[in-house]
């Protein structure tokens, strides 16, 4: 039996993964997916001070409450900052990190660092009355659609999940700073065919930090393979080297 510990991206919530749980569940494994400080029952703690450095304290604080060990832990999107920080604080409890179609940092980079396009948005909340806050991307003609969703049913139950993004989560810097990190195993899996005009993907490297060599695995979707590959997606995880 292995641990997954699924952390959801910038506007989402934990819910977003529940078509993966049961998949992951029957087949004997643990699955936790909490919400980050600012969404779904935690969406009354949203407030401009609200970071990632929240976020990573919020992983971090599950793993030890749960006293959770040998953890696959899933970031998408932006949560592939916030897995790399949480990592940093627990290497001896992650047995691999998944970087789901996400952003991977460096030591000391922002959510700006690993997609530039990020500071137009940040550019964009500042002309508004709340500048702290950025509001979910918009829904785009298919095969666009929102976050990759384009069937008129999940785009409204996706609609459900989506909050706001503080932006400080944007730019504070990931702390990748402690040797151990490079020890844990990691897996990439892309979703690839359906790329929005100006996101960009750094490649990966052929080496993984540990020395191994890099496993990139792909899912012929749109950005949110949680909601409309969760089958397929289930089959990647669990097809991890435990």
């Amino acid at each position: 039996m292995s641990t997954f510990l699924l952390v959801h991206g910038a506007w989402h919530n934990g819910r977003c993964w529940e078509r993966v749980v049961p998949l992951l569940e029957s087949a004997g494994h643990r699955v936790f997916t909490p919400s980050l400080t600012g969404y779904g029952d935690k969406a009354h703690l949203l407030g401009p001070e609200v970071g990632l450095d929240t976020h990573v304290e919020d992983v971090v604080k599950l793993i030890h409450e749960e006293d959770l060990a040998e953890v696959v832990i899933v970031g998408h999107s932006y949560a592939g900052l916030v897995i790399s920080s949480v990592a940093n604080e627990v290497p001896e409890r992650i047995a691999h990190l998944v970087y789901l179609d996400a952003m991977v940092p460096e030591h000391g980079e922002t959510a700006v660092d690993v997609q530039p396009m990020t500071q137009d948005l940040i550019d964009l909340a500042a002309m508004s009355d709340s500048a702290w806050r950025v509001p979910p991307l918009p829904e785009m003609p298919p095969p666009l659609g929102l976050f990759g969703v384009t069937d008129p049913a999940d785009v409204a139950w996706l609609r459900t999940m989506l909050s706001d993004q503080p932006v400080r989560c944007l730019e504070q810097p990931v702390r990748l700073d402690n040797p151990a990190v490079n020890l844990i195993p990691r897996t990439h899996i892309h979703c690839v065919g359906v790329e929005p005009e100006g996101i960009t993907r750094r490649p990966v490297a052929a080496l993984q930090p540990n020395g191994s060599p890099a496993r990139v695995w792909e899912l012929p979707t749109g950005h949110d393979c949680m909601i409309t590959m969760p089958t397929e997606l289930s089959e990647l995880l669990l097809k991890l080297d435990l």
